[in-house]
This record gives structure tokens, sequence and C-alpha cells, in this order.
């Protein structure tokens, strides 16, 4: 496995995405407008349904899973929060099972959102998964109290490659990337400075790693984002072992100022 970890977030790189209209703070332009809150809501703890423990369904066809009893941080500490997001093809469920069996903690919410079309609309122009996601983000931090710096993005393949666009467009929302697999990025914006993290199987027959990870990885370190990168002898997956380091990595890091 090869295990690399540079750059240093020193300030947000100029927009370098396709001719388009002047950016703005938009769903056109890939920004989210929801934003977390460690105060409880008023309605806080939630209501039987789709605040319970276990896994919901939300508007918009996102999942949420909600720690178990068990498990369940009290109401005075505030959740941390991953949006998961999954490959072209695949679905909401499937993308939970990447982080659920690591995920391991009472505080943790996952968010899994399913794209309108086969694919994220980073292919094409922002606009409906972009604002689906923004809805069942507004519905969660309505219903949970969640701290600001703890909210990160992840996804595989294609949707390692949405979470990177994301992630670069929303880093005033989102401290952390964690991109299994990506193809491509293409904020149409930049904000804040994420840190990113970024695995890749050297055998990868779908993405292969020399024309993707391994021309990302140089690209956002000479942008000045903080990214860790681990090669690992494998194809087009997430092994457990990785999303486990990912999801320690984020949870162990520093934390957005």
């Amino acid at each position: 496995m090869t295990r690399t970890d540079a750059g240093e977030g020193a300030g947000g790189p100029p927009e370098r995405a396709r001719p388009h209209p002047e950016a703005g703070n938009d769903v056109p332009h890939g920004r989210l407008s929801a934003r977390p809150s460690v105060s409880p809501p008023p309605v806080y703890p939630p209501a039987p349904g789709k605040g319970s423990p276990g896994t919901h369904r939300l508007e918009g066809r996102a999942l949420l899973r909600v720690p178990p009893p068990s498990q369940a941080a009290a109401p005075a500490r505030p959740y941390w929060l991953v949006v998961v997001l999954h490959g072209a093809g695949g679905t909401a469920e499937q993308a939970l099972t990447w982080l659920l069996p690591q995920a391991g903690s009472g505080r943790l919410l996952l968010l899994a959102p399913r794209a309108a079309d086969s694919t994220w609309d980073v292919v094409g122009g922002r606009g409906p998964d972009v604002a689906r996601l923004d809805a069942a983000l507004h519905g969660v931090f309505r219903r949970f109290p969640v701290d600001p710096a703890g909210v990160a993005v992840a996804g595989f393949s294609d949707g390692a490659s949405y979470a990177l666009s994301l992630g670069l467009g929303n880093g005033d929302l989102f401290g952390a990337v964690l991109a299994f697999s990506p193809g491509f990025m293409a904020p149409m914006v930049h904000h804040g400075h994420p840190r990113i993290f970024v695995s890749h199987g050297r055998d990868d027959p779908v993405l292969p790693v020399g024309a993707c990870s391994r021309r990302l990885v140089p690209e956002l370190v000479r942008s000045g984002y903080a990214v860790t990168y681990r090669e690992f002898g494998g194809g087009h997956e997430v092994p457990p072992e990785l999303a486990t380091e990912a999801l320690r990595w984020w949870v162990d890091g520093p934390r957005p100022a």
C-alpha cells in the first residue's frame, strides 16, 4: 500500500471550471445552503419515525442512518454527519454498506442520497442532485444538533468524483472529503479548505489509477489542499480496512477553526 500525506490548506485555488455565468452561492454552481447548529432544535428529541434510531427514508430518495439506542449520543452532545454518495447506477442502500460497519459511534449520522438519474449531476450541469441533497440536509439539521466542525462528504467511484466536486465547492460546510476511487473533480467554485482522503486500487479496471487519482492528488496538493493518499493492491472497490482508516482519519484529525 502506498502512503502519502501532503499539502497544507494555504488558500483556495482560483476557479478552473468550464465557462459559465458569474459564479454565485446557488444550486447551479453546486452550492449548498443548509448549515448545522450545535444547539438542539426546538423539536429535539426527534418525534418517533424519521428521527428515531435506525435507517429511515427521507424526502428526495435519501436514507438517514441514526445510531441505535445503546449507542445514541446524549442530547447535550451534537452529532457528527457523513454524507455518503453511491457510484454510477448505485443506490443509497449500497452507499451505506461501505461505512455503516465501520461507523461505530453513537454520535455519527450517515446520510445517503440517491442521484436523480443514473449518476450525479456533476456531468451535464448541476441542479437536481444539489437541490435534493440541500433539502435532505436542511431536514437533518432541523431534527438533530450537528457539530459544524463534524460534517464530511464521502463517495465511491462517480460518488467520489461528486464528493470532491461538492467538497471543494462547499468547504465551508464539509470539513473533510473521503474519496474512494475517484475519476475526476469539477467544482464550479471553491470555498473553504477541507481535508481530503483519497484511496485507489492499483489494478482498478474501471477508473485506472494512473489517469485518475495519480493525476488528481498532485493537482489537489498544488492547489494547497491537505491530502492523505492511499493506494492498495486491488480493483474498483472500497476495502473495509480503508473505510475504517478513512473514518478514523476524519474523526481523529484536526477540526476546522
